[in-house]
């Protein structure tokens, strides 16, 4: 049953055109243009640092803000009171969600990776692409917890609205396009604590210098996903 959940999930997801857009084709069009041309300033190896960034900005994409519309029109239009009534299991329906997560999230990371080898990226250590696959679960799982505090509390409008914004400001002053080292000191310690930055630059170490993570970054993952989980679960609504 948890496969097929997942799976209808996952279709329903790739079948969207609004999705493909946002979780696909916005962020192999930035890993182009931070790769490839000088506009923004990107550490060297420039076609490196660039895909470990897309590759946090994909992970907000789909866990994130697809997650969090999708629940909030399904609340609207009365999915999920309808699936809540049938002998679906809640626990089911929620890992099937999570289940349909991931497996966007690697048909994302497969794409950017195999554009990113097209462009000069060298893939990293053994251990750097076993932690890379770690972070990419765990920052699933936290924005994932995040998608879902903001889309199961608020009117669909509002999380469409609202979700969008929180990506355009991530993608602008999150740490992905441009790094925290250039950004002013008061506001690389306000950005340092998100968990787009700590993905990023956790990605960073992994994707490019092949090593692991800071472990001030994997706190930072843990602890806004433990956070955002635990208030999710308290505020989450099913219409």
């Amino acid at each position: 049953m948890l496969l097929a959940q997942a799976r209808t999930e996952t279709v329903l997801t790739l079948r969207n055109g609004e999705q493909i857009l946002l979780t696909v084709l916005i962020p192999v069009a930035l890993l182009l243009a931070m790769g490839l041309m000088d506009v923004i300033p990107v550490p060297e190896p420039r076609v490196g640092s660039a895909t470990a960034r897309i590759l946090a900005l994909a992970v907000i994409s789909s866990a994130f803000t697809g997650q969090a519309i999708a629940l909030g029109f399904d609340r609207r239009y009365g999915v999920l009171k309808r699936l809540a009534a049938t002998a679906l299991p809640r626990w089911l329906l929620v890992a099937g969600r999570v289940a349909a997560a991931l497996s966007v999230v690697a048909v994302q990371v497969t794409i950017i990776a195999v554009v990113a080898l097209l462009m000069g990226w060298r893939l990293p250590s053994a251990i750097g692409v076993l932690w890379a696959v770690v972070l990419i679960v765990l920052g699933t799982l936290s924005f994932g917890a995040l998608g879902v505090l903001l889309g199961g509390a608020l009117r669909a409008e509002i999380v469409l609205a609202l979700a969008n914004i929180v990506w355009f400001g991530l993608l602008l002053v999150g740490g992905l396009s441009l790094g925290v080292d250039s950004l002013p000191t008061w506001l690389a310690t306000i950005v340092d604590a998100l968990p787009s930055a700590a993905l990023a630059q956790a990605l960073h170490d992994a994707v490019v210098d092949g090593a692991a993570p800071g472990v001030g970054h994997v706190t930072v993952l843990v602890v806004w996903g433990v956070v955002a989980g635990g208030l999710a679960m308290k505020t989450t609504k099913l219409g």
